[in-house]
């Protein structure tokens, strides 16, 4: 498994908002429709609202979610 960096933006009539998730796939294309479903589930937004900007695989040093990082790399992060 991948984690990708999904960066994009809503946009609805009254509500112009930017995201960045970080999503574990194992294909760009799985990591962008399991964007369109979390948006689409927590936010009640429409595909055809959320533009997708960027897709990019990230390295497991630049994973800037600690529950993603300790699932991917199996350690924790100093400070905690």
């Amino acid at each position: 498994m991948k984690v990708f960096r999904v960066t994009g933006e809503i946009r609805k009539p009254n509500l112009k908002t930017s995201f960045r998730k970080e999503i574990i796939a194992v294909k760009p294309e799985h990591a962008v429709e399991k964007v369109y479903a979390e948006l689409g589930s927590k936010h009640r937004v429409k595909r055809f609202h959320i533009k997708i900007v960027n897709v990019e695989e990230i390295p497991p040093q630049e994973i800037e979610n600690p529950l993603l990082k300790k699932l991917v790399t199996g350690e924790e992060e100093i400070g905690e």
